[in-house]
């Protein structure tokens, strides 16, 4: 049973929630959920202008609670998946928000060394989520490495609205050279064969973009998810093939695409794009009902596909 539609909102759990789809939840609902997980309204906010959408006669607060992330029932390896060995570690970071970070290294479960793939968190550290994510990535032969921005700070704290206040409260170019480091740790790890991919989710997605232009031909491949696009004047510096991947209902960031693809072109980056019909921002997180399952897993396969290609 859900929470009374007249509860006090900020008090409504995930667990309390039903489980929906994507296709039973009102778009103006998902683009509620949009401006909250971006961090333009509040979690109250979402759910009270939510609550106030009449929808088939009845309030619209049970689709927006639905949306709310469920990590438990999201997760697809185990910790303890025999085809992986998952340990935290720190390493510097110099220059960023203290100087030290801590990542979630996962490898396969054997001698190596292995092509290696950073994996870049949301707006809001480094969930269960994106651990998955670094998992799924192992089990397909590669070193992964999914930093948390948030170390400095604490640590991603247990929930996205504290995550997201967080990493909002940072400064944004010492967070982005913490993931700079990210990536020349894991490329010179003793179990990477130091070619390197990258990819990244939302804000992931927007710092995958960055780091193209960012390191150069020290990148091998990069996949950045739903990521606003680099900065057109340095793209010329982009060497390493891109696979970039777009939700169809996504205004704000496939904007952004025009002028990014003419100076790819215009630059002779190698890429491809994919834009997956009927998605939204966030499609690949099954943790909500955002997910797109037939989207998430091509735009997947095609994903490991481009780095085994890349890395190999």
């Amino acid at each position: 049973m859900t929470e009374p539609w007249n509860a006090d909102p900020s008090t409504l759990a995930p667990e309390a929630a039903p489980v929906l789809t994507q296709t039973e939840i009102d778009q103006r609902v998902l683009d509620l959920y949009d401006e909250y997980c971006h961090g333009r309204i509040d979690r109250r906010e979402f759910l009270q202008r939510a609550g106030a959408l009449t929808i088939g006669g009845a309030s619209a607060l049970a689709m927006a609670q639905a949306l709310l992330p469920r990590y438990a029932l999201a997760q697809t390896i185990s910790f303890t998946d025999q085809r992986i060995k998952a340990r935290y570690v720190t390493y510097p970071s110099p220059g960023g928000t203290s100087g030290t970070m801590r990542g979630y290294l996962v490898q396969p479960n054997a001698p190596g060394p292995f092509p290696a793939v950073l994996v870049i968190h949301e707006n809001r550290g480094l969930n269960p989520y994106i651990e998955d994510v670094a998992r799924r990535v192992a089990t397909e032969g590669f070193l992964a490495l999914a930093p948390d921005g948030l170390s400095p700070v604490g640590g991603y704290p247990g929930n996205d609205d504290d995550g997201r206040t967080l990493q909002a409260g940072l400064d944004q170019g010492k967070l982005r050279t913490d993931m700079v480091n990210g990536a020349g740790f894991l490329k010179a790890h003793a179990l990477s064969t130091s070619k390197l991919g990258v990819t990244g989710f939302c804000w992931g997605g927007s710092t995958t973009n960055f780091l193209a232009v960012t390191l150069g031909a020290d990148l091998k491949a990069g996949v950045p998810f739903y990521g606003a696009a680099a900065e057109t004047a340095r793209v010329p510096a982009i060497k390493a093939p891109l696979l970039i991947q777009y939700a169809e209902n996504d205004e704000r960031v496939n904007a952004l695409w025009p002028a990014y693809e003419a100076a790819l072109k215009a630059s002779g980056v190698q890429y491809e794009m994919h834009m997956y019909p009927g998605t939204q921002h966030g499609f690949h997180n099954n943790s909500t009902p955002r997910y797109h399952e037939a989207s998430a897993k091509l735009a997947w396969e095609r994903t490991i596909a481009f780095f085994k290609k890349h890395l190999a």
